[in-house]
């Protein structure tokens, strides 16, 4: 069961080089690796073309990215992988013991940061998700290539992409919600403040739901 691995990044040769030197093993046993770069003006590429199977450009933007590397994946599993995050090491025998069906997923969620504010929230968002049967990126989303081509992709919005795919998938089927850890960067709740983080999440999502666009959300996200 080949797994096809798509990394959407930009700007991200301080990050990049530890999330593709986890997954060389992966590519050693015929997993493929796709890096797809949305226009990066530092060393990305540069880092990134020895270690993946296929390097590619597009427009930016992380819904139009990763379906640009959907559309190039030749496995029968996609999993949509943030450039600062890292797969548990024995993810084959982890799908290995999954039913071989269309199906549709994500795992549990680590920060990398050692406060213990972090183990709170890294709590809320896994109980969350698998209450409510939404998955965000940081999660690492996974499904079959044929479950991704019946819900169209991700939306092509600057934002909340993937809640809104989420949504479309769970009216299919609700997630494999997988109590095994990736681990991501908390970079961005350690330089913008946690707590300040925290309230900007639940802002934006509790305005996405109220119907607010996400070309507005996605400004004062920035």
């Amino acid at each position: 069961m080949k797994l096809s691995i798509i990394i959407p990044a930009i700007n991200e040769a301080d990050n990049i080089l530890q999330t593709l030197d986890s997954l060389q093993n992966l590519r050693k046993t015929g997993h493929e690796v796709i890096l797809v770069d949305g226009g990066s003006k530092d060393a990305t590429c540069f880092i990134a073309r020895s270690k993946v199977d296929r390097l590619i450009s597009c427009e930016p933007g992380r819904a139009r990215q990763m379906n640009a590397g959907a559309r190039l994946a030749t496995g029968a599993i996609l999993i949509f992988l943030h450039s600062d995050t890292i797969l548990p090491a024995n993810i084959e025998d982890i799908f290995m013991q999954i039913e071989k069906q269309s199906y549709w997923g994500r795992f549990d969620v680590r920060l990398s940061g050692e406060s213990t504010m972090f183990r709170l929230i890294e709590w809320m968002i896994n109980i969350r998700s698998r209450f409510t049967g939404i998955a965000t990126g940081d999660q690492a989303i996974f499904m079959t290539t044929e479950l991704f081509q019946v819900a169209g992709g991700f939306p092509n919005i600057p934002l909340m992409e993937d809640i809104a795919l989420s949504k479309r998938l769970k009216k299919i089927s609700f997630p494999v919600c997988l109590p095994r850890y990736v681990v991501t960067s908390s970079r961005r709740w350690e330089e913008n403040g946690i707590l300040k983080t925290i309230l900007l999440m639940w802002m934006l999502r509790l305005k996405y739901a109220f119907g607010i666009s996400p070309d507005v959300l996605a400004k004062q996200y920035e």
